[in-house]
């Protein structure tokens, strides 16, 4: 009962995101105010136990959501053979392109730029 609770938050935070999204007009899409709203909401109890027994169980049937994948990678491998160095290529770039970001983030918030030391004028 507990991960249904959980689970019918996920849903409700995610339905309130795409409200303010698309009410609002936000350059973000519906599931990430979502998962900003989530964010905010998993410090209240209430919310934070229940996902938390959803989060487990979902993350222990996590191998399930690769079938369908698999499946249309199958369906569809005449595509993989004709386009697969080109689709390997883009995955292997953007990977290191969202890694390369990622790690200037880190390295900007951890090591903040020293602010310019204001020179005395010459007396």
């Amino acid at each position: 009962m507990q991960a249904l609770r959980g689970l019918a938050w996920l849903l409700a935070l995610q339905s309130v995101g795409e409200l303010l999204a698309r009410g609002l007009s936000l350059p973000l899409p519906g599931p990430v105010m979502g998962m900003i709203l989530l964010l905010l909401a998993l410090r209240w109890t209430p919310v934070r136990e229940p996902v938390a027994v959803c989060a487990t169980f979902l993350l222990s049937h996590l191998s399930l959501l690769f079938v369908p994948v698999g499946v249309g990678v199958m369906t569809h491998l005449s595509l993989v053979s004709q386009y697969g160095v080109r689709m390997l290529v883009v995955i292997v770039v953007s990977t290191l392109a969202g890694l390369g970001v990622t790690v200037l983030t880190m390295h900007l918030l951890a090591n903040p730029p020293d602010p310019a030391p204001e020179q005395e004028p010459h007396a």
